[in-house]
């Protein structure tokens, strides 16, 4: 007889089935893109191929198309595939036939099957491979030939390797007089009295008979461990049964050891119903998916009247979002240990690196000008120099010969032990910083500046620790991460209550940076230790604590500059650097030009006595050296002109006649004094330079005090009439008693909401006013600096400028005088309300009415000068 199939191959159609090498090669990379499948048959007439090639179901191999089918069909012919539905995967079962799934080779290895299968094979060439076998132990189709005994009353008709899965179908055909169970139980049992186990098996060969329908797909499935199986009615229109765990077990616990049933919640509204079956082994999952795929389930194990199918697939056991859905369930948990190995992180990489640029910034090695060999350079060649060259002299000699006493005295302390601060104080403008860092210490190594200006001046919280970090050398520095991590917290803590800390607050980064700066002059003043010294064996601080010499300097200029504005930077600072001078680290030098320093140092080192050097404006006689020492070379240059210029030398050296009154009116303020010279270089004679600079003082102070267009008019804590009532006393007068200042007009009128305690320390800290202190308590007030003194004159001639403030300042006080009179006449009212008036309260209407009565005669005298003001006002310009 000859089957359809056979029929269709006569017939030229193109067969199903392809073992290329390319479809074996394919299964590696898609889990499996070729499913061979070898069918042999008694019948000579007809031999046919079916497999998968390129896609699912199509043949890549050909016979001859020039054969011709037979007249007529087979009388009984065999099922065709196409017939069956093979296209849809599924292997047609006719009578007396049965399959057996054998599990040979674990599923890791199909990639080395596919690689094996390499070879397109023909149908004589499959026959001659189930026969010999020539592949060896890695064949699955040995080991299945070897696994089944040569008495077994089979008759293999197919093999489908399975390489996804590592194992084998074999269908066979036996004896209508033979239950299939039994060709299953004598197989099972032979092949427990006699294993077969590859080397790369342990647990061997084994086999069990398909119950269900196997359906040969070439998904992205892999096996797991965990089966999906859905109840699906075995025909449309049929309403499936869910099966209760105890038919599950029963079902599935021949397979292997089952590890637990999860049925589906009953309150789930996923159709079809399902349960899942975990088995501890994936090789027992591969073999129950395989055999009971398809498995209908009849009335009698409750699959109800028609049944149910099961239908099985592989389903992961850990899901791709579980560690990610533990780690947000647990928030409170990991987050902070996260930031705690974020913080641990950037200690063990970011702070060696930091520490590193730190001892460079202190040493000034990424300095050119200060290295051994550009100075080497520049002493063979001369007067060579890469940067521009001065054309005059800096005129300061005369200044440090003035003060080569305090310079002395400093470079002294810094060869002391003491461990207490060394405080430079004077009015800005007097040189401090120049005094310090190029004459006290001239031709010392290690000197590291902290300008305290640009720091307290930046904005916001990560400019502040920006400008630190530059000012220290310290980098890298990711301001940008603390704004970040702010976010993070505050979303964190919005969601979850608690607060996770990965930002960092001022305070914490702030003392990161001067810890770190500690650590880095710790090192720079101990790396030039050496073996060879006598005292080598001494440790790190007891060496420093004797040889002060190697300690490096810090120098903090404009200290307590804006204090009111940002106190915490310079708490800060000043803990830090009492913490380096109380263990030896380094000297600091502290800058300032505020007289009240000695309270946040005081905090910082309460046990010490500060070293105080205090500047002042120079005397007259140093002042006019000054001055001429920057006109030298200039005047040298008008000696050396031609003979017809000389003129005009002689007219400058008449001019310069007039020096000595224009520096008595500015006094010895050295930036005043090059303020001066600047303009005497461009051909101005003094008067005309000094009657400028005093111009532009007075027009500054009434720009920035008087009408409150100042930079700083947002946070001043004076009012224009308390600055023009110290500005009009002052040209009147040298010094103002400073109690007498708060108790007069302006600064007592109950109308100032302002403290008067609080204007002067903020005029003072706008310089326009001094305040010495005499035992720790203010004394006198006097201008800010000596140039002041001519712009309040200037001022006080302005008519119109004096008649408008003196007019507020009137205004001002009548008002607080009214509201006086108010009080008292409620007083007196209140009085007047009694049955009778009585001796004890004569005395007091007494007082209340002369209190009227002066208040009233004020505001009286006050309203005459308020004419005579409006008038100015009305007729000058």
């Amino acid at each position: 007889m000859i089957s359809r199939r056979g029929l269709a191959l006569l017939a030229g159609r193109r067969p199903l089935f392809s073992a290329s090498a390319s479809s074996c090669t394919s299964s590696l990379a898609l889990g499996l893109r070729a499913t061979s499948l070898i069918r042999y048959r008694n019948e000579k007439t007809a031999i046919s191929r079916i497999g998968v090639a390129g896609r699912a179901w199509e043949s890549t191999t050909a016979l001859d198309p020039t054969a011709t089918p037979p007249a007529t069909p087979p009388a009984t012919p065999s099922p065709s595939p196409e017939a069956d539905g093979d296209k849809s995967g599924h292997i047609a079962v006719s009578t007396n036939e049965s399959i057996l799934f054998f599990d040979s080779q674990p599923a890791q290895l199909s990639g080395v099957l596919a690689w094996l299968w390499k070879t397109d094979y023909d149908v004589a060439d499959l026959l001659k491979r189930f026969e010999s076998s020539s592949l060896g132990i890695m064949d699955p189709i040995r080991l299945v030939k070897t696994a089944i005994p040569e008495d077994l009353p089979i008759k293999v008709t197919e093999i489908l390797p399975r390489l996804k899965d590592g194992g084998a179908y074999v269908k066979f055909s036996y004896d209508a007089t033979i239950d299939p169970a039994e060709i299953e139980a004598t197989l099972i049992k032979r092949l427990a009295d006699h294993p077969i186990k590859p080397w790369h098996s342990l647990r061997g060969v084994t086999a069990r008979l398909v119950q269900g329908s196997p359906w040969l797909e070439d998904l992205y499935r892999y096996p797991t461990s965990l089966l999906k199986i859905e109840f699906v009615p075995p025909s449309p229109g049929v309403s499936p049964e869910e099966l209760p765990e105890e038919t599950l077990y029963t079902l599935f616990r021949k397979y292997g050891k089952i590890a637990d049933i999860l049925p589906q919640p009953t309150d789930s509204k996923v159709t079809p119903r399902y349960a899942h079956v975990g088995f501890p082994l994936i090789r027992d999952s591969i073999m129950a998916r395989n055999c009971m795929h398809g498995f209908i389930v009849n009335e009698a194990l409750g699959g109800g009247q028609k049944g149910t199918r099961l239908r099985l697939s592989y389903e992961k056991r850990v899901k791709a979002h579980s560690i990610w859905n533990w780690l947000s369930s647990h928030s409170r948990i990991v987050l902070p240990i996260i930031a705690a190995l974020l913080a641990g992180l950037s200690v063990v990489i970011f702070d060696p690196i930091r520490e590193f640029f730190i001892k460079l910034h202190i040493q000034h090695s990424l300095n050119f000008k200060d290295s051994k060999i550009y100075k080497w350079f520049k002493k063979q060649t001369g007067n060579f120099s890469l940067g521009n060259k001065k054309d005059h002299n800096d005129g300061l000699g005369t200044v440090w010969k003035h003060r080569r006493e305090v310079i002395d005295q400093v470079h002294s302390w810094l060869y002391e032990t003491s461990d207490t601060f060394i405080v430079v104080t004077g009015p800005k403008g007097s040189g401090k910083v120049e005094m310090i860092m190029d004459q006290s210490l001239e031709g010392r190594k290690n000197v590291l500046k902290i300008d305290c200006r640009p720091i307290v001046d930046a904005r916001g919280e990560a400019g502040t620790i920006k400008r630190l970090a530059a000012a220290v050398g310290y980098r890298p520095i990711f301001s940008w991460a603390n704004s970040m991590s702010s976010m993070i917290d505050l979303a964190v803590q919005s969601t979850t209550g608690v607060k996770v800390g990965f930002s960092e607050t001022l305070e914490s980064q702030l003392v990161k940076i001067l810890q770190t700066t500690t650590s880095a002059l710790k090192g720079v003043a101990v790396s030039e230790r050496s073996s060879k010294d006598s005292d080598a064996k001494l440790a790190d601080d007891a060496y420093l604590e004797a040889h002060p010499e190697r300690r490096p300097v810090v120098v903090i200029d404009n200290f307590l500059h804006k204090n009111e504005e940002n106190g915490l930077v310079y708490d800060k600072i000043a803990e830090w650097a009492a913490s380096v001078v109380q263990n030896n680290v380094a000297h600091v030098i502290f800058l300032t030009t505020d007289s009240a320093y000695s309270k946040p140092l005081a905090k910082a080192l309460p046990d010490r006595l500060f070293r105080t050097v205090s500047l002042g404006d120079l005397a007259p006689d140093v002042a006019k050296n000054f001055v001429l020492s920057r006109l030298k070379d200039q005047i040298a240059d008008e000696e050396n002109k031609p003979e017809e210029d000389k003129t005009k030398t002689s007219v400058r050296r008449l001019d310069l006649a007039q020096l000595d009154q224009c520096i008595s009116t500015l006094g010895g303020r050295l930036t005043d004094l090059e303020f001066l010279a600047r303009r005497l270089r461009t051909g101005q004679t003094p008067r005309q330079a000094v009657d400028e600079i005093v111009d532009e003082t007075a027009t500054d102070v009434v720009r920035m005090f008087l009408l409150g267009k100042g930079t700083d008019v947002e946070s001043k804590k004076w009012s224009s009439q308390q600055a023009w009532h110290i500005i009009k006393s002052l040209a009147e007068t040298p010094s103002l008693r400073y109690n007498q200042v708060l108790l007069s007009g302006p600064f007592a009128s109950s109308s100032s909401t302002v403290d008067a305690e609080a204007a002067l320390d903020s005029l003072a800290s706008a310089e326009l006013i001094t305040v010495r202190t005499k035992q720790g308590r203010p004394e006198l007030i006097t201008p800010g600096k000596p140039l002041h003194r001519t712009a309040f004159a200037v001022l006080l001639r302005d008519r119109v400028l004096r008649a408008k403030m003196d007019l507020d300042i009137i205004t001002d006080m009548s008002k607080a005088e009214a509201r006086s009179i108010d009080k008292v006449e409620t007083e007196l009212a209140l009085l007047g309300t009694l049955p009778r008036q009585t001796g004890e309260t004569a005395g007091r209407i007494t007082y209340l009415l002369g209190k009227l009565q002066a208040s009233q005669v004020k505001i009286d005298q006050w309203d005459k000068e308020t004419v005579q003001l409006k008038k100015i006002l009305n007729e000058e310009y």
